[in-house]
C-alpha cells in the first residue's frame, strides 16, 4: 500500500495535478500510520488490553482495502474485466447486473445498500463475540483466517485488475439506482469513484463475509442463522448495486474456503514456532500456552476448525 499509494502521488505530481482522490489516498495513508502509533504505544503501555492489540491488523487490513483499489493500476495495468465480462455472458447469456435492472425500485435499492455496508460489520462481530465468551483459541483462529482472506484478495486485485460493471458496463444501464436521500449519500460514496477503480475480482465482500459465516457454522452456529440472510442479501446487493460480476463472488467462494483452511494453520504454525523459538511465561503469552496445551492433550487433528 505503502508503494502503490506514494507512487500514485508522485506520478500525478509529475504531471502537475494530483487528483483529489489521490490526495485523499495519501491522507488515509498518513492517518493510518498515525493511528497505528498510537495503538502500539497503548499495547506497549497496558499489555493487559489485549483486545486492542489482537484486532489491530484487521483495523490495518482495513486501511489498505481503502487505498489499494484506486493505485491498482500503477502495479498492474493489464485489466481481465473483459474477460469476466464474458465469463458472466457465457454462463448465464446476458449481463446479471444488467439483467437485474428489471427489479430496480427504490425500496429494493435501499435494502440492498443496507446489506451490503454491512459488510464490514460481520467477521470482527464474530471474533468479539468469542473474544467475550473467553475462547482465544477460536477468536485467534477466526482472525488469521479473515486476515488472510484479506491478504489474499488483495493480490488478487493486483493481479488480476477489474474495473466493476458499475464503470465498465455504464453505456448498458438504462436506469438510475435512488431511494431515500441517506442511503443516497452513503451509495454515492461508494459508487462515485475514478474509473482507475480495479477492486472487483475477487468479490472480498463476499469472501471476507463466508470466512466469518463459515466460522460461526464452527464455532458460534446461532451466530452463522442470524447472518445467513444478511450474507445471501449482500451477494445479491452486489449484482444489483453493480458492484461485481457473478464470476468475481464465485472467486470470492473459492478464497474464503482456503481461506478458512489455510487460517488455523498458520496459526498453529505461528504459535509452535514463537514457543519454540521465544520461550515466555504462561501469563505472558496465555494464547500460545493455551494453545501449545491444548494441541498437546489432543493434537492437532482434533482441531481442525473446517474441513
Amino acid at each position: 500500500m505503502t508503494y502503490f499509494t506514494f507512487k500514485a502521488y508522485f506520478f500525478f505530481s509529475s504531471q502537475g495535478h494530483i487528483p483529489n482522490y489521490i490526495k485523499g489516498d495519501l491522507q488515509r495513508f498518513i492517518a493510518t500510520i498515525l493511528v497505528a502509533a498510537v495503538f502500539i504505544y497503548i499495547i506497549r503501555k497496558k499489555p493487559g488490553w489485549k483486545i486492542i492489540r489482537d484486532g489491530l491488523p484487521f483495523g490495518l487490513c482495513i486501511a489498505i482495502y481503502s487505498n489499494l483499489h484506486d493505485t491498482i493500476h500503477f502495479a498492474n495495468p493489464h485489466d481481465i474485466h473483459d474477460y469476466l465480462i464474458k465469463i458472466d455472458q457465457f454462463l448465464f447469456g446476458v449481463q446479471p447486473s444488467v439483467w437485474a435492472e428489471k427489479f430496480i425500485h427504490p425500496v429494493a435499492t435501499d435494502i440492498a445498500t443496507f446489506f451490503y455496508v454491512l459488510f464490514f460489520l460481520w467477521a470482527p462481530l464474530l471474533a468479539l463475540l468469542l473474544y467475550l465468551q473467553g475462547d482465544r483459541i477460536k477468536f485467534r483462529y477466526t482472525m488469521v483466517g479473515v486476515i488472510l482472506a484479506f491478504y489474499m484478495g488483495y493480490f488478487g486485485y493486483v493481479l488480476f485488475p477489474a474495473a466493476p460493471p458499475r464503470l465498465v458496463l455504464a453505456s448498458l444501464f438504462t436506469q438510475t439506482l435512488h431511494g431515500i436521500p441517506f442511503l443516497d449519500e452513503i451509495r454515492n460514496s461508494i459508487t462515485i469513484l475514478p474509473s482507475s477503480n480495479r477492486g472487483a475480482f475477487p468479490s472480498l465482500h463476499a469472501g471476507a463475509t463466508l470466512v466469518a459465516l463459515f466460522f460461526a457454522w464452527k464455532y458460534l452456529r446461532w451466530y452463522f442463522w442470524l447472518v445467513l440472510p444478511f450474507t445471501i442479501g449482500l451477494i445479491l446487493s452486489t449484482i444489483y448495486l453493480r458492484h461485481h460480476y457473478v464470476i468475481d463472488l464465485i472467486a470470492g467462494w473459492g478464497l474464503a474456503h482456503l481461506a478458512v483452511w489455510l487460517g488455523p494453520k498458520a496459526e498453529n504454525f505461528w504459535t509452535k514456532n514463537q514457543l519454540k523459538y521465544t520461550p515466555v511465561k504462561a501469563s505472558q503469552q496465555p494464547v500460545g500456552a493455551e494453545l501449545a496445551s491444548t494441541l498437546n492433550k489432543m493434537g492437532e487433528d482434533k482441531l481442525r476448525p473446517y474441513a
